[in-house]
């Protein structure tokens, strides 16, 4: 097999995936070598290849995995400033104008991209991906398989502050430090804070989209998905198995429990709680995907008859 590949543009020796019985025909008319589909094409008669899997779309991704996989680059660019204390590990790659301070340690076949910052005892696992233009702060800490597209800022000071009597504000220390378990996935441009006085914490598995800021001491549970554009104020809670749409806010010290699904731009208020695995919860502020939708057709009703 040459490469994996939609439907509309495969070529000879492309593997395509097709999860219903509409685009399995498209499949079989295309140029696709190889097509990934379900057991309803079990009695199916053709000349083209089949796999069949319990989730097509699923053994598609992995089947992706093995094909985008570059050429290890082992080494470091001679431009790189490492601190003679740091700790590389085996097949390790670290880039052109990369720093990496004094007593990080860097777990073996991790690469990190041109002009990454990794800020003094700094621990970075086994397996990850930095790209270029990261900035780490010092004491934090990741796992094994982590993945951080470029731009992105981890461990930065936390926006809390106390005011005076006069009305002046100060920042209350931010010393807490910040911990990503194993397999998490951060995308471009984000900014997670390390804890005030404890830790930020992002559990093993979960995925953040590009631009999505997590504030200091939250805690995200194991295999949330955040979208786009998402802020998550101070100490707020995220419950495993979460699905967290584009553009929320979700105030501070909020609690989000497991499996619950906030629709994109919702609004969730401080100290909210949000509980029921499945249940939907949509609009500013976030209610029951339900009562927000007669809420909508009250208003489009109101709208009309006052036109009329």
């Amino acid at each position: 097999m040459r490469a994996v590949s939609s439907i509309e543009s495969a070529k000879d020796g492309d593997v395509v995936f097709a999860a219903d019985d509409a685009r399995l025909k498209q499949a079989l008319e295309s140029r696709a070598s190889l097509v990934l589909t379900g057991q309803f094409a079990a009695n199916l008669h053709t000349t083209k290849t089949l796999l069949m899997a319990a989730n097509p779309k699923l053994a598609f991704a992995r089947v992706a995995a093995l094909f985008s996989r570059e050429e290890r680059r082992v080494g470091h660019d001679e431009s790189a400033q490492i601190d003679l204390s740091a700790k590389i590990g085996e097949q390790t790659w670290i880039g052109p104008g990369v720093v990496v301070e004094s007593g990080c340690s860097i777990g073996n076949r991790s690469w990190i991209e041109a002009n990454s910052v990794v800020g003094a005892e700094t621990v970075i696992g086994e397996d990850c991906r930095i790209g270029p233009n990261v900035t780490i702060y010092s004491g934090t800490k990741l796992g094994n398989r982590v993945v951080v597209q470029a731009g992105t800022v981890l461990g930065s000071s936390g926006f809390g502050y106390t005011r005076d009597d006069s009305g002046h504000y100060y920042l209350f220390p931010q010393v807490g430090s910040l911990i990503i378990e194993d397999d998490v996935e951060i995308g471009a441009n984000c900014t997670v804070d390390r804890g005030a006085l404890d830790a930020t914490v992002i559990r093993r598995g979960t995925k953040l989209d590009n631009m999505v800021h997590v504030g200091h001491n939250v805690e995200i549970g194991e295999d949330v998905v955040i979208a786009a554009q998402t802020g998550i104020s101070g100490s707020a809670r995220i419950g495993a198995g979460a699905i967290i749409g584009g553009q929320v806010g979700i105030g501070e010290h909020a609690q989000v429990e497991d499996g619950v699904i906030l629709g994109g731009q919702s609004g969730v208020l401080t100290k909210k709680v949000f509980r029921g695995k499945g249940m939907v919860f949509w609009g500013t502020p976030a209610r029951p995907l339900k009562d927000h939708l007669k809420e909508l057709a009250t208003l489009s009703r109101l709208t009309r008859k006052s036109k009329g």
